[in-house]
Protein backbone atom coordinates (compact mmCIF):
# COMPACT_ATOMS: atom_id res chain seq x y z
CA UNK A 1 0.00 0.00 0.00
CA UNK A 2 1.93 3.15 -1.24
CA UNK A 3 1.57 6.87 0.56
CA UNK A 4 3.80 9.66 1.18
CA UNK A 5 2.87 9.53 4.62
CA UNK A 6 6.06 8.88 7.32
CA UNK A 7 6.84 7.84 10.70
CA UNK A 8 9.79 9.76 12.95
CA UNK A 9 11.40 7.41 15.88
CA UNK A 10 13.97 9.15 18.10
CA UNK A 11 15.45 6.56 20.51
CA UNK A 12 18.16 7.56 23.04
CA UNK A 13 19.32 3.44 22.61
CA UNK A 14 19.01 0.98 20.23
CA UNK A 15 16.57 -1.41 22.36
CA UNK A 16 14.92 0.72 23.10
CA UNK A 17 13.01 1.11 19.62
CA UNK A 18 12.19 -2.31 19.45
CA UNK A 19 10.53 -3.35 22.93
CA UNK A 20 8.54 0.09 22.32
CA UNK A 21 7.90 0.68 19.76
CA UNK A 22 8.55 -1.88 17.00
CA UNK A 23 4.79 -3.25 16.55
CA UNK A 24 4.12 0.45 15.88
CA UNK A 25 6.67 0.60 13.22
CA UNK A 26 5.99 -2.95 11.50
CA UNK A 27 2.59 -1.48 11.41
CA UNK A 28 2.93 1.57 9.60
CA UNK A 29 6.29 0.32 7.31
CA UNK A 30 3.63 -2.56 5.96
CA UNK A 31 0.66 0.39 5.26
CA UNK A 32 3.40 2.08 2.88
CA UNK A 33 4.45 4.80 5.49
CA UNK A 34 8.52 5.73 5.61
CA UNK A 35 9.64 4.87 9.28
CA UNK A 36 12.85 6.56 10.11
CA UNK A 37 14.87 5.80 12.99
CA UNK A 38 17.39 8.31 15.26
CA UNK A 39 19.09 6.10 17.04
CA UNK A 40 21.18 9.20 19.23
CA UNK A 41 23.60 6.26 20.90
CA UNK A 42 24.43 2.50 20.29
CA UNK A 43 23.82 1.80 24.08
CA UNK A 44 27.48 0.77 24.38
CA UNK A 45 28.15 1.46 27.85
CA UNK A 46 25.01 0.89 29.79
CA UNK A 47 22.49 -0.87 27.63
CA UNK A 48 24.76 -3.96 26.58
CA UNK A 49 24.80 -6.02 29.95
CA UNK A 50 24.99 -9.37 27.25
CA UNK A 51 27.92 -8.01 25.13
CA UNK A 52 29.84 -6.82 28.25
CA UNK A 53 30.21 -10.42 29.48
CA UNK A 54 32.28 -12.04 26.42
CA UNK A 55 35.52 -12.02 26.98
CA UNK A 56 38.26 -9.42 25.89
CA UNK A 57 35.45 -7.31 25.18
CA UNK A 58 36.20 -2.97 24.27
CA UNK A 59 33.81 0.06 23.66
CA UNK A 60 34.99 -0.22 19.82
CA UNK A 61 33.78 -3.74 19.62
CA UNK A 62 30.53 -3.25 21.64
CA UNK A 63 29.50 -0.19 19.69
CA UNK A 64 30.18 -2.12 16.43
CA UNK A 65 27.82 -5.33 17.56
CA UNK A 66 24.87 -3.13 19.18
CA UNK A 67 25.32 -1.19 15.63
CA UNK A 68 24.79 -4.11 13.96
CA UNK A 69 22.39 -6.04 15.75
CA UNK A 70 19.92 -2.55 15.30
CA UNK A 71 20.51 -2.40 11.62
CA UNK A 72 19.51 -5.95 11.89
CA UNK A 73 16.39 -5.24 13.84
CA UNK A 74 15.65 -1.84 11.92
CA UNK A 75 15.39 -4.19 8.54
CA UNK A 76 12.99 -6.47 9.88
CA UNK A 77 10.71 -3.98 11.18
CA UNK A 78 10.90 -2.17 7.90
CA UNK A 79 12.63 0.86 8.93
CA UNK A 80 15.44 3.52 7.97
CA UNK A 81 17.88 3.88 11.20
CA UNK A 82 20.71 6.95 11.67
CA UNK A 83 23.27 6.86 14.27
CA UNK A 84 23.91 9.96 16.08
CA UNK A 85 27.06 8.16 18.01
CA UNK A 86 26.22 10.37 21.17
CA UNK A 87 27.59 8.07 23.79
CA UNK A 88 25.32 6.71 26.40
CA UNK A 89 25.51 6.84 30.62
CA UNK A 90 25.60 9.81 30.07
CA UNK A 91 24.00 11.14 26.58
CA UNK A 92 25.94 14.03 25.46
CA UNK A 93 24.00 15.89 22.23
CA UNK A 94 25.60 18.68 20.43
CA UNK A 95 24.46 21.44 18.86
CA UNK A 96 25.74 19.84 15.64
CA UNK A 97 23.58 16.84 16.34
CA UNK A 98 20.27 19.41 16.68
CA UNK A 99 21.03 20.36 13.22
CA UNK A 100 21.07 17.21 11.63
CA UNK A 101 17.36 15.79 13.29
CA UNK A 102 16.45 19.55 12.92
CA UNK A 103 16.93 18.83 8.76
CA UNK A 104 15.70 15.13 9.16
CA UNK A 105 12.32 16.43 10.27
CA UNK A 106 12.12 18.87 7.34
CA UNK A 107 13.04 15.75 4.91
CA UNK A 108 11.27 13.31 6.49
CA UNK A 109 7.80 15.80 7.06
CA UNK A 110 6.72 12.98 9.92
CA UNK A 111 3.35 12.13 10.73
CA UNK A 112 4.25 11.12 13.65
CA UNK A 113 6.84 11.27 16.24
CA UNK A 114 7.57 8.44 18.74
CA UNK A 115 10.23 8.74 21.59
CA UNK A 116 10.43 8.31 25.53
CA UNK A 117 8.78 9.66 28.27
CA UNK A 118 9.34 13.02 30.10
CA UNK A 119 10.44 11.28 33.24
CA UNK A 120 12.34 8.37 34.12
CA UNK A 121 14.17 8.16 37.20
CA UNK A 122 16.23 5.26 36.34
CA UNK A 123 17.54 6.07 33.65
CA UNK A 124 18.56 10.01 32.33
CA UNK A 125 19.58 9.14 28.81
CA UNK A 126 15.58 8.69 28.22
CA UNK A 127 14.29 11.73 29.10
CA UNK A 128 17.09 13.84 27.07
CA UNK A 129 16.20 11.95 24.37
CA UNK A 130 12.62 13.12 24.25
CA UNK A 131 13.82 16.67 25.23
CA UNK A 132 16.14 16.91 22.05
CA UNK A 133 13.19 15.15 20.32
CA UNK A 134 11.18 18.04 21.17
CA UNK A 135 13.67 21.01 21.03
CA UNK A 136 14.13 20.05 17.26
CA UNK A 137 10.95 19.51 16.32
CA UNK A 138 9.97 23.01 17.47
CA UNK A 139 13.26 24.62 15.94
CA UNK A 140 12.04 22.69 12.45
CA UNK A 141 8.88 24.91 12.17
CA UNK A 142 10.92 28.21 12.48
CA UNK A 143 10.82 30.06 9.05
CA UNK A 144 13.73 31.79 10.31
CA UNK A 145 15.97 28.77 10.99
CA UNK A 146 17.82 28.07 7.85
CA UNK A 147 15.16 29.87 5.40
CA UNK A 148 17.15 29.82 2.38
CA UNK A 149 15.75 25.89 2.61
CA UNK A 150 12.09 27.53 2.41
CA UNK A 151 10.94 24.68 4.74
CA UNK A 152 7.55 23.49 4.30
CA UNK A 153 6.70 21.51 7.63
CA UNK A 154 3.47 21.16 10.13
CA UNK A 155 5.36 19.93 13.71
CA UNK A 156 3.65 16.46 14.51
CA UNK A 157 1.93 14.99 17.52
CA UNK A 158 4.73 13.17 19.61
CA UNK A 159 3.73 10.46 21.17
CA UNK A 160 6.30 8.66 24.45
CA UNK A 161 6.22 5.03 24.80
CA UNK A 162 5.76 3.25 27.24
CA UNK A 163 9.18 2.77 29.67
CA UNK A 164 9.92 -0.11 31.43
CA UNK A 165 8.63 0.83 34.70
CA UNK A 166 5.78 3.04 34.29
CA UNK A 167 4.15 3.92 37.39
CA UNK A 168 7.94 5.43 38.51
CA UNK A 169 7.41 7.52 35.24
CA UNK A 170 4.36 9.28 35.52
CA UNK A 171 3.50 7.76 31.99
CA UNK A 172 -0.43 7.56 31.70
CA UNK A 173 -1.20 5.84 28.52
CA UNK A 174 -4.20 7.69 26.31
CA UNK A 175 -3.56 5.34 23.01
CA UNK A 176 -3.00 1.44 23.30
CA UNK A 177 -2.31 0.28 19.35
CA UNK A 178 -2.83 -3.09 17.96
CA UNK A 179 -0.42 -4.90 16.69
CA UNK A 180 -1.72 -8.38 16.55
CA UNK A 181 -1.11 -8.46 12.85
CA UNK A 182 2.59 -7.78 13.18
CA UNK A 183 3.18 -9.18 16.27
CA UNK A 184 5.38 -12.23 15.03
CA UNK A 185 7.99 -9.41 13.04
CA UNK A 186 8.56 -7.68 16.13
CA UNK A 187 9.04 -10.69 18.13
CA UNK A 188 11.90 -11.98 15.48
CA UNK A 189 13.58 -8.03 15.83
CA UNK A 190 13.73 -8.52 19.29
CA UNK A 191 16.02 -11.70 19.02
CA UNK A 192 18.52 -9.64 16.75
CA UNK A 193 19.36 -8.24 20.27
CA UNK A 194 21.32 -10.88 21.95
CA UNK A 195 23.07 -8.22 24.30
CA UNK A 196 19.50 -7.64 26.00
CA UNK A 197 18.04 -10.95 26.13
CA UNK A 198 16.78 -10.83 29.43
CA UNK A 199 14.35 -8.08 28.36
CA UNK A 200 12.93 -10.22 25.59
CA UNK A 201 10.11 -12.43 27.72
CA UNK A 202 9.34 -9.36 29.96
CA UNK A 203 8.43 -7.11 26.88
CA UNK A 204 6.12 -9.97 25.08
CA UNK A 205 4.13 -9.73 28.56
CA UNK A 206 3.84 -5.84 28.61
CA UNK A 207 2.75 -6.48 24.92
CA UNK A 208 0.44 -9.15 25.96
CA UNK A 209 -0.74 -7.33 29.22
CA UNK A 210 -1.64 -4.07 26.58
CA UNK A 211 -3.53 -5.93 24.28
CA UNK A 212 -6.00 -7.02 26.99
CA UNK A 213 -6.56 -3.84 28.11
CA UNK A 214 -6.77 -2.78 24.49
CA UNK A 215 -9.68 -5.65 23.68
CA UNK A 216 -11.26 -4.59 26.48
CA UNK A 217 -11.49 -0.38 26.00
CA UNK A 218 -12.76 -1.08 22.67
CA UNK A 219 -14.55 -4.14 22.40
CA UNK A 220 -12.21 -5.83 19.58
CA UNK A 221 -9.68 -8.42 19.10
CA UNK A 222 -7.03 -7.66 20.78
CA UNK A 223 -3.80 -10.17 21.20
CA UNK A 224 -1.13 -7.85 21.49
CA UNK A 225 -0.41 -3.94 22.18
CA UNK A 226 1.81 -1.20 22.56
CA UNK A 227 0.74 2.18 24.68
CA UNK A 228 1.40 5.73 24.27
CA UNK A 229 1.19 9.00 25.54
CA UNK A 230 0.50 12.32 23.90
CA UNK A 231 2.44 15.11 24.49
CA UNK A 232 0.38 18.01 22.92
CA UNK A 233 -3.72 17.97 22.57
CA UNK A 234 -5.34 17.43 19.55
CA UNK A 235 -7.33 19.99 18.28
CA UNK A 236 -10.45 18.16 16.61
CA UNK A 237 -13.93 19.92 15.09
CA UNK A 238 -16.16 17.18 17.08
CA UNK A 239 -15.90 14.96 20.13
CA UNK A 240 -16.95 11.76 18.05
Amino acid sequence: MATDKAGLVVTAHPGDFVWRAGGAIALHAGLGYRMKIVCLSFGERGESQGAWRQEGMTLAECKRQRQSEAEKAAEILGAEIEFFDAGDYPLRLTDAMLDRLIDIYRDVKPSFVLSHSKSDPYNVDHPEAVRFSNEARIIAQAAGHKPEDKPVYSAPQVFMFEPHQPEQCGFVPDRILNISSVWDIKRRAFEQLPAQKHLWDYYERVALNRGMQGGRNSGKPMTHGEAYQSTYPEAVEVMG
